[in-house]
């Protein structure tokens, strides 16, 4: 992946080009066929997964139907701060390319790169925050 895919993701859109080279040597890079699990629901959540490009569906037992989501995308934010199960399961709907930080690779990044893992936590919680704004809406009109 190069540096400026990167910035295809709002995640990152702060990180100048030394923040992307010191999380770029840190992702794991994988590539799954369709039908393929990402994740399991129930499972603890060990990382960060960015997917750069394909779809992903997401299912889960507090979703009534499955939903897509298409590159870029993000999935998984909290998991590298707080520690707990995954709330759905995901596949790829079809092939997919990944990149994944493992929250033992965030802890290096957190030693290593101070700033950077800084602002990748700044941007976890401002989309967080945007998905719990998003949420409350819906519910407000409910």
């Amino acid at each position: 992946m190069t540096l400026d895919a990167m910035k295809d993701f709002d995640l990152l859109a702060e990180f100048d080009d030394e923040d992307r080279e010191a999380l770029a040597e840190l992702l794991e890079e994988r590539s799954l066929r369709e039908g393929r699990r990402i994740f399991c629901e129930g499972n603890e959540a060990e990382g960060l997964v960015l997917v750069t490009s394909g779809s992903v569906k997401l299912e889960g037992r507090r979703s009534a139907s499955a939903e897509i989501v298409e590159a870029p995308v993000t999935l998984g934010l909290l998991s590298l701060i707080a520690v707990g199960p995954r709330e759905c399961t995901a596949f790829a709907a079809e092939p997919c390319e990944l990149l994944v930080l493992p929250r033992t690779s965030f802890r290096r990044l957190m030693d290593d790169h101070p700033r950077t893992a800084c602002r990748l936590v700044e941007g976890i919680v401002d989309e967080a925050s945007g998905l719990i704004r998003a949420a409350l809406d819906q519910l407000a009109e409910a």
